[in-house]
């Protein structure tokens, strides 16, 4: 390592490095809910896309906290580093197509998301490959932690994932938005209310 450096160092250089691509996400997000007080009569809202930016907004927050176990790993790599940057940029991504910088060849949010679900729902179907990856990259031990549910969690969720890429039924969107949410939140406060 470059002038000694530990690994707790070298955790802390890759956390502040996606806390700034973290950081951009959590801006656009806000920023594109703040357009809609500052303009209300300018765009249609739609509830199911709002229920993604607010699963968005969690999920940002949850990965901050959950990838505080990284202090954890006793050696780094190029490979390691490189995949949590693409893992915060893809998160990012998933931010940019939730709140792009214009809409206006769409009537609203609800023809918008549903035009682009395709690479809204792929991107976050490889987000939780992402994850996964992710957690075996922090040990068996670690892996263990989450028990035969997370074994389901995935893909579950890539599977719901490719299947609202298919479909644009909007009862299937908002049962699957409200679940995700739902789930979410129990999955943090169940699993992750301390990083012991």
């Amino acid at each position: 390592m470059p002038g000694g450096a530990s690994s707790t160092d070298i955790f802390l250089h890759v956390r502040v490095i996606m806390g700034m691509v973290l950081g951009l996400g959590v801006t656009r997000l806000l920023s594109g809910i703040a357009n809609f007080v500052q303009h209300p009569g300018k765009y249609k809202i739609y509830a199911v896309h709002m229920g993604w930016v607010a699963w968005m907004l969690l999920m940002l927050i949850h990965f901050w906290w959950w990838e505080f176990w990284l202090h954890q790993m006793g050696t780094w790599t190029f490979a390691v580093y490189v995949f949590l940057i693409v893992y915060t940029i893809l998160l990012y991504l998933l931010c940019a197509l939730l709140f792009p910088d214009n809409i206006a060849e769409y009537s609203g949010y609800e023809e918008f998301f549903i035009s682009r679900r395709r690479w809204f729902f792929g991107l976050l179907a490889v987000v939780f490959v992402f994850d996964l990856i992710d957690t075996l990259l922090k040990g068996q031990e670690h892996f263990a932690l989450f028990g035969r549910e997370y074994l389901f969690r995935v893909p579950v969720y890539v599977v719901l994932c490719v299947i609202a890429m298919i479909t644009p039924n909007r009862r299937f969107h908002a049962a699957f938005v409200i679940g995700s949410l739902v789930y979410e939140i129990s999955w943090i406060a169940r699993l992750f209310n301390t990083l012991d």
